[in-house]
This record gives structure tokens, C-alpha cells and sequence, in this order.
């Protein structure tokens, strides 16, 4: 998930090699006859099966570590069950000229559903763009194995889930459609602090939870490179000052923080600061 930003993920190549070694019988040198069945027909290997095709709704109880991972655990849980990863999306893989679904560890589909996932989540939880990123949901993504798809598989899966502390992720509810449209509900995943950003006491939690600063507003940063934590903050200066005006009781006693995306952060994709109010 960064506040975790997963804009850019690598899905890994891994081509197992089955060696399968028969053995001969007889002495004459011919080839061997095929094994067969207690009823005397020869056997034949079952082509394998597609996994099942993921719905919106489904649910999983992923650990920080699986959520980071390509592919991911299919096994799912019932809703009730402290899920920490629900289905939003399910696409399909882009297709070749031939009609056929192009490898899952291509760049081409690796940008696909690092494109689409995001694009999709806004939507689902019922937010702004700005609103989602004041917030600890965050979009993860899955493609079938290379097996998977050999058997079949042509689906990509998007799953939100709840960035919590020491990296790990929050337990959701049954659904998150609209979870941040929802007065009631969104404070459960609004983006707070238990102290000043850049601070020892600096740690990210729900608004629901004790704490003592608030995201209220991001700020884009243009350009492509980089540009340096002085020009980041130059450019979020005013915005986050206006922003903590609004949001003082009192305007003649405004403070704020900013928090700026690291040069890693910006390699990943994410191109915004987090303007924070006590």
C-alpha cells in the first residue's frame, strides 16, 4: 500500500520446470507401453484447470506482505470473517492481434493494471480523487501465475484495502461501496496522525482512533523528475496555508504541516503532498 502508494508494481517471471522421468521395461530395446488402469484403458493426463474467476464482493484476509506480492492467495473468507483485502474490480487481460491474452509478466499488462486498478477505486468507495488519497484505502492488484494462465486464467483482480500501522492492514467491513460517502462510516478510514509530520511521534491512523493531526488537503506537484524537497515544499506552501485557514476555529491562529512524497514515493507514482492540521 506509503501512506503506501502502489502506482507502479513488477509482476514476477517465474517459470517452473517440470521434469517428469518414465521409466523403461523390457530388453529389447522397443519403446514402453503406455500405463494403464486396473480396467485396462490407457491414462491420460487431465489438461489442468483454470482457478476460479474473482467476483466483486469476494473477500481475504491478506497480510501486508501478501497485498505487496503479484499473485496472490485465492482462498477467500466470508465477509463477516475479518477480511483485510475485498474484490472492487475485475478485468481482463489485454489481448494480442491473435486474440490471445498477452503474458501476465509483460510490461504491457503490468501498465494495464497498474493503470485501470487506481483509475477504479475513487468510484467504488463513493470519493473524490483528493478525498481517497486523505484516506488509508489504498488500490492492490493481482494477475493470475503464468501456470494459471496457461490453464485459462485471463483475468486481472483489484482489491482495496486499509494501510495500518507497522505494516500491517486493517481489518474491513462486510462491503466498502461507498464507505467514504458514508459520514458515519468514513471517519474509519480518514487519514490522521499521532503526531507532527517528520516527528519521532509521526504515525498514520484512522480519524477514529485517538489522534492529534489531520490530512485536510493535497497538493499536485507538476513536472516529471524528481524536483527536490525545497521546490516540494515551495509549491505546497500556500496551498496548505489556505487549506489550514479554512479549517482554523480561529484565523488568527493557524498551523500546519506538510508532507512532501520522498524520492521514492515519487519513483512509485505518487506526484501529490499531504497538507496536515493539528
Amino acid at each position: 500500500m506509503s501512506t503506501q502508494t502502489r502506482t507502479g508494481r513488477l509482476v514476477a517471471a517465474a517459470i517452473v520446470l517440470m521434469l517428469v522421468l518414465t521409466g523403461c521395461s523390457g530388453d529389447d530395446g522397443d519403446s514402453p507401453e503406455p500405463s494403464r488402469s486396473a480396467s485396462g484403458a490407457s491414462e491420460q493426463a487431465e489438461p489442468p484447470k483454470p482457478p476460479r474467476r474473482p467476483r466483486v464482493g469476494d473477500c481475504y484476509r491478506l497480510t501486508f506482505d501478501e497485498a505487496l506480492a503479484p499473485t496472490a492467495p485465492t482462498k477467500r473468507v466470508k465477509c463477516g470473517l475479518k477480511p483485510t483485502a475485498i474484490t472492487y474490480f475485475v478485468g481482463k487481460i489485454e489481448r494480442n492481434r491473435a486474440g490471445k491474452p498477452r503474458p501476465v509478466d509483460s510490461a504491457r499488462v503490468q501498465r494495464q493494471v497498474a493503470r485501470v486498478c487506481p483509475q477504479r477505486l475513487a468510484t467504488y468507495v463513493g470519493s473524490s480523487p483528493d478525498e481517497l488519497r486523505r484516506s488509508l484505502l489504498r488500490a492492490v492488484w493481482f494477475t493470475p501465475s503464468l501456470e494459471e494462465e496457461a490453464a485459462g486464467a485471463d483475468w486481472f483482480r483489484c482489491d482495496v484495502v486499509a494501510s495500518g500501522p507497522r505494516r500491517s492492514l486493517l481489518v474491513l467491513p462486510r462491503t466498502m461501496k461507498d464507505v467514504l460517502a458514508d459520514p458515519d462510516r468514513r471517519e474509519r478510514f480518514a487519514l490522521c496522525a499521532s503526531g507532527k509530520p517528520g516527528t519521532k511521534s509521526f504515525s498514520r491512523a484512522p480519524c477514529s482512533a485517538p489522534h492529534a493531526w489531520r490530512a485536510v488537503a493535497t497538493v499536485d506537484i507538476p513536472g516529471d523528475d524528481y524536483p527536490g524537497k525545497d521546490a516540494i515544499a515551495a509549491a505546497m506552501d500556500d496551498p496548505c496555508s489556505d487549506a489550514a485557514t479554512e479549517a482554523a476555529d480561529n484565523p488568527l491562529d493557524v498551523q500546519w504541516s506538510q508532507e512532501g512524497p520522498t524520492r521514492a514515493q515519487w519513483r512509485a507514482g505518487q506526484r501529490y503532498g499531504i497538507c496536515w492540521v493539528p
